[in-house]
């Protein structure tokens, strides 16, 4: 190992590999979920315009759960280390998700089911980003995030295209009303095994350092906190209380989506969150967590423009794309028959096939980086997914559409790991954590906010056709690649 002028020692690529290998199990989960749940949702009965809604336990629980397992990870030191904890619990539990949701007899128990999978997800995943800040010095962690992409690619190429592997192989791939095909129960099972062994994997064969050491090490800047403006506190949660409620007001009196109360909701909560900081003590938990998140870094306040724009385009591809596909290239939205299975077994496809070009895009993204700098990658790179979701509507022979994902794979890979290493010197080590959990938040409100205004944009301006979203999704992802030339890159003078 060599050391930086940190002191920080350099890790070998193996040392990296077995760092980042959890995250094939996680991703694997995350794959199986994004391909399959609307599927599954539909075929236990789910109408089109209830499944952005039913998808919302997705982000809701990163919402809430990343920012508190980040803080908690921050200040937890066992035999297992400070992070570890965390990813073999949350695998766990995972897995036994996995194991149930194929087998929901009813809609409300998929949805629920839903909730506690994504949340055991998010519970593994959170602190592995963290991990990376922990474990490698700034100069190495693009290299590290473009690891996790890797492995993020090559586990959902496998998992995204199960269910078709599974049928190729002769496995049922019908079932009759209100089941789930054997295919897709099958490649939940192996999903579970495979994220248990991953994650167990990078528990056994790496070590953290401790707390103590880190700080010794420490290359971000210190976050200053100064004096909190009560009285712009109180003016702004006022405002966004009153938002909040008008837009709530104005769906009843309207009789428009209920789904827009998501919305609605939204803007209340971050009101409240303006009156609690200003009550809350800085040692009280969620009041550190609100002052972490008010005094945030420069740098992740322009990222999370970049990642709400991102996010939302990715939320559309996952909820529509069954929809969009099954119904405009294969002629089909009844789920118990060939047709509309044959073409939600294509989109398995599809997902494996941008997720592929993911892991070939995070060993070419780092050259990338080196000829054109870290904002200007990312802006290519979420063209290259704008296009190809936009060519969803030129498209007719659904083959071609694995060209389309060429595009997608690149922005996805680009979306994994250039934010994080823009904002990568911005971060201290005592914060790392719950700094990464706040970080989630501005991928999961583009969510949240996508799964409120989607079906209501559907309905009322995109002729209520699926394939419309992916377009919107599209544009979104052009949008912020824009938006990335606005961020300071690591090392640039403020």
């Amino acid at each position: 190992m060599e050391r930086n002028r940190t002191g920080k020692p350099e890790l070998s690529f193996w040392q990296i590999w077995n760092m980042c290998f959890g995250f094939l199990g996680i991703q694997f989960g995350f794959a199986l979920q994004n391909a399959n749940v609307s599927r599954i949702f539909q075929t236990l009965g789910a109408e089109m315009d209830q499944i952005p809604l039913l998808w919302i336990a997705a982000p809701l629980t990163g919402l809430i759960v990343q920012p508190i397992v980040g803080y908690l990870s921050d200040r937890t030191w066992t035999g297992l280390g400070r992070r570890r904890p965390y990813f073999l619990v949350g695998a766990v539990l995972a897995t036994l998700a996995l194991f149930v949701m194929p087998n929901s007899p009813a809609l409300w128990i998929a949805a629920g089911t839903l909730w506690v999978l994504d949340a055991s997800i998010n519970i593994a995943m959170e602190p592995f980003r963290a991990f990376v800040g922990d474990q490698l010095p700034v100069r190495q962690r693009p290299g590290g995030y473009a690891m996790q992409s890797f492995f993020i690619g090559v586990g959902s190429v496998v998992a995204s295209a199960l269910p078709f592997l599974l049928a190729a192989g002769g496995v049922d791939n019908t079932a009759g009303p209100g089941e789930v095909p054997a295919t897709v129960r099958y490649a939940f099972y192996f999903g579970g095994a495979v994220l248990l062994l991953s994650v167990g994997w990078t528990v056994l064969r790496t070590r953290e350092y401790p707390p103590a050491q880190l700080q010794a090490w420490d290359e971000a800047p210190v976050v200053r906190r100064p004096p909190l403006d009560l009285a712009r506190l109180a003016r702004h949660g006022a405002a966004w209380l009153l938002a909040g409620m008008v837009l709530a007001l104005a769906v009843a009196a309207a009789g428009l989506d209920p789904q827009l109360y998501i919305l609605a909701g939204l803007l209340v909560a971050y009101g409240l969150a303006q009156f609690a900081l200003r009550r809350l003590h800085p040692d009280n938990p969620l009041g550190s967590i609100l002052g972490d998140l008010h005094h945030m870094p420069r740098a992740m306040r322009q990222l999370a423009v970049v990642q709400f724009f991102s996010w939302f385009a990715l939320f559309a591809l996952w909820i529509y794309t069954t929809a969009a596909v099954t119904g405009v290239h294969y002629g089909s939205d009844d789920p118990t028959s060939a047709a509309y299975n044959e073409g939600a077994n294509w989109v398995g496809v599809l997902f494996a096939a941008y997720n592929g070009f993911a892991a070939l895009a995070a060993m070419v993204i780092p050259a990338m980086v080196r000829r054109f700098g870290l904002r200007t990658s990312h802006l290519l790179n979420c063209i290259l997914g704008g296009v190809g979701l936009l060519s969803f509507l030129v498209i007719d022979d659904p083959r071609w559409l694995l060209l389309s994902m060429v595009g997608v794979g690149f922005a996805w890979a680009s979306i994994l790991s250039l934010p994080y290493a823009l904002l990568s010197d911005s971060l201290p080590a005592a914060k790392m954590g719950v700094y990464m959990g706040i970080f989630n938040f501005f991928i999961v409100i583009p969510q949240l906010v996508a799964a409120s205004l989607l079906g209501f944009l559907l309905a009322t301006f995109l002729g209520g056709e699926p394939i419309n979203a992916l377009a919107v999704g599209g544009v979104s992802l052009v949008v912020a690649g824009l938006c990335t030339l606005r961020v300071r890159e690591p090392g640039a003078q403020a």
